[in-house]
Order: structure tokens, then sequence, then C-alpha cells
């Protein structure tokens, strides 16, 4: 069985939703026959490369609340990482462009170390202080997944380098009918959205494996939707 997972790094969702999906993937009987895909999802294709903002201004901003309030929205989305084991920061972070993490993703994918640099993006943007809109930073991190430096500065220095690939995905997505991420696709048959608790997950897997129809679990609102808003609770 084959899944594949649409996110961006920029989704804490997305961070949390692949927690629960291999919590609940370890659940599966099946576990050892599941090759898990990783797809590019740009949640703000339009933020220009090079700029970032402190993401409590930008919430703040986006929905019109005090630097305070953006906060505890914060906390909140901290609190749901923290009981899944996964390190977040609420402060300090930067928000950006991602569509350079998505080349050396691709990279890493072709040289067999894709879930190892995913890992320590999500690692580095939400619980450690490294940005991941620095070039310096992701050139460490790929080394850190075990690339070749040389070939990663290569790809970063080089903005076509990967680019169809990305749009291939970005484009598949469209089509699929993903709206929000993270997205996981079963088998190209099964759709799932949001970052569903990790039983839900398991249930999926055994049902797709036994050639049954998946009944989609109800939308939640931990999800991270097409113009970079992320669901979050109204403080």
């Amino acid at each position: 069985m084959r899944v594949e997972i649409w996110s961006d790094i920029a989704c804490p969702w997305c961070y949390i939703g692949k927690a629960r999906f291999t919590k609940g993937l370890a659940e599966f009987a099946h576990r050892d026959e599941v090759e898990v895909v990783f797809r590019s999802f740009e949640l703000d294709p339009g933020s220009p490369k090079g700029v970032t903002a402190p993401v409590l201004e930008m919430l703040a901003k986006k929905y019109g609340r005090t630097l305070d309030e953006a906060r505890g929205m914060e906390e909140h989305v901290a609190a749901s990482a923290r009981a899944e084991g996964l390190a977040y920061r609420t402060e300090g972070r930067d928000h950006g462009n991602t569509f350079d993490i998505h080349r050396l993703l691709h990279l890493a994918d072709a040289r067999g170390r894709q879930e190892e640099l995913l890992d320590l993006a999500y690692r580095a943007n939400f619980a450690e202080e490294r940005s991941v809109f620095d070039p310096e930073v992701l050139v460490a991190l790929a080394v850190e997944a075990g690339l070749d430096e040389a070939e990663a500065r290569a790809v970063l220095a080089d903005g076509s380098a990967y680019a169809d690939e990305v749009r291939a995905d970005e484009r598949e997505a469209a089509e699929l009918g993903a709206n929000a991420v993270p997205f996981f696709v079963l088998d190209r048959r099964y759709g799932i959205s949001g970052g569903q608790p990790a039983e839900v997950f398991t249930r999926a897997l055994e049902q797709a494996w036994a050639g049954r129809e998946v009944e989609e679990p109800v939308p939640a609102a931990d999800a991270c939707e097409p113009d970079g808003s992320c669901a979050v609770p109204q403080v």
C-alpha cells in the first residue's frame, strides 16, 4: 500500500499530523508493507522569497488579534504538539516562502533521505531556534539528513532544480481536491484531511488494506488552508 502525504513545513498541523500518522501506522499489522511518500504543498506560495516575518505578528494581523491573543492561539497548538511528544516553541519562529524547502525535499527523496530531512526541518522550524528560511540552515539540515553538502548548495542556488517536481505535486493536490493540509491519500483511492487522531489512521489503513470503502472522518479543525491560515481556537 502507498500512502501519500501532502504537507508544508510552515503548517503546525502537518507537524502534529505526521506524528499522529506515524503512531497510527505503528499499530497497523501490515505497516512494513506500507510505502509513505511526502508531497509538496505551499500554504503561502505568494510570500516573497527571502522575506520573513515573526509568526506571532503574522497571526495577529491575519486574525485581527493582539499579540497576546496570538500567543494564546499558539499555546493551544503547542499543547496539541506536546501531547504527541513533540517540542514546540510559541515565540521566536519565522514565517516565509517554503518553495526552496520543498525543492530540497525532492532532492532528498531522490537520494532516499526524504523523511530524515522532513523530520529535521519540522524540528528546526517548530522546536529549535533555527530558521528554515535561511539557506545556510537548510544546507546544514541537508547534511544532517545525509545529503551531500555541495549538491544541496547547488540545488538551492539553481531555482529551477526540482521546481517542476514541486509544481507537479501541487497540481496533483488540486486535482485530488486537497483544500487543506495535511492531506493523506491511501493507494490513490481514499483521502483523509487534517491531523486526525492516531486511531483514525489505523482504522483507515485497515479498511483500505481490506479493500473496503474508507469512511472519511468528520473534518477536524486541525488543518492549514491554502491562504496560509491554520485553524486555531478563538481566544
